[in-house]
């Protein structure tokens, strides 16, 4: 019991540090911000590299950026997992977050965000199911995922956000800027890549994406 309450409390500080950190105007150098608007329509945005599935930036009067916004539009088999990468990231202590909107999709709807990501199919991965009202973290290595934590989540229509940090091996998920599980997962400790994701057909619209090089 005293060992579980330490580790709440750790937890409870880290993500407070991080938030402070991230939301006090004092972000470290190493950050990246991509809201898509100065980037071409009909193309992949700059700075990501579309692994699988298609990728696009379109107009979205609905965005929070109330522009443009990067779609996954492929309606790919159900089990093929669209990937997104920004290869000029690398990251151990590092945030990364997002804003999504899930479009269409039968078999699968929503997304997520990739973090430490050593290629296209090894990373680590929170996702979001609108049809299935779950939110699960993964770690994906040669492409098969194993699941690390699950919330169950009922979905509402619109605009949504997710973020996950990474200190060490210790992992922070937040949705709707809620702190929704705090974890150690060791499957990947070497810095990696951050990126996008949608499964099988889920066609989901990104916007002001966010990542934060703590090193």
């Amino acid at each position: 019991m005293r060992i579980g309450r330490i580790m709440s409390l750790v937890g409870v500080a880290i993500v407070c540090c991080f938030s402070i950190w991230r939301a006090g105007g004092n972000e470290p150098p190493n950050s990246k911000v991509w809201n898509f608007d100065k980037d071409k329509v009909g193309e992949v945005a700059q700075g990501l590299s579309s692994e699988s599935g298609e990728w696009k930036v379109v107009a979205d009067e609905t965005a929070p950026s109330k522009g443009q916004v990067l779609a996954q539009l492929a309606k790919s088999d159900k089990e093929v997992f669209n990937v997104i990468l920004a290869k000029d990231t690398k990251a151990k202590q590092m945030d990364i977050s997002v804003k999504f909107k899930a479009v269409a999709g039968k078999e699968d709807q929503g997304g997520g965000v990739i973090w430490r990501a050593k290629d296209a199919k090894n990373y680590f991965l929170c996702g979001y199911n609108h049809l299935e009202d779950n939110l699960r973290v993964y770690k994906v290595v040669d492409g098969k995922r194993t699941i690390l934590a699950t919330f169950e989540i009922e979905h509402t229509e619109g605009w949504h956000s997710m973020r996950a940090t990474m200190r060490d091996g210790w992992i922070t998920i937040f949705y709707d800027d809620e702190a929704r599980t705090y974890f150690f997962n060791d499957a990947f400790m070497d810095a990696g890549m951050v990126g996008l994701w949608t499964k099988g057909d889920a066609q989901t619209h990104f916007d002001d994406m966010v990542f934060i090089d703590y090193q």
